[in-house]
């Protein structure tokens, strides 16, 4: 079995969070969730939660702003070739489970 896809969603997943951390104005929290390649590796769509939720359009435009600067800073940190094309959303997945647990909870 390859693992070359889980260990570079992985790795870009962290790195992600790692790039966001550092340029963002914490005006919200942005998490990254999870990343997913395409299967020939020229894509990558990373997936955040942001926090409050009223601040979720606006942080999204800052990340998709920054897209390019972090394209480059994965070329710093990582010996992907080729160093994909990077996209942001939101992670609706996580949206939606947040949203059980707190109907569950009442």
């Amino acid at each position: 079995m390859v693992r070359r896809p889980e260990q570079a969603n992985e790795s870009i997943a962290h790195l992600a969070a790692q790039f966001l951390a550092r340029e963002s104005n914490h005006e919200s929290l942005i998490t990254v969730t999870r990343s997913e390649m395409s299967p020939n590796y020229k894509n990558v769509t990373v997936f955040l939660s942001i926090l409050p939720i009223e601040q979720s359009e606006k942080a999204l435009a800052f990340a998709k702003r920054l897209r390019s600067d972090f394209r480059q800073y994965l070329k710093q940190k990582t010996a992907l070739h080729p160093i994909p094309t990077v996209d942001f959303e939101i992670d609706f997945g996580e949206l939606n489970r947040q949203r059980v647990d707190e109907l569950t909870r009442k």
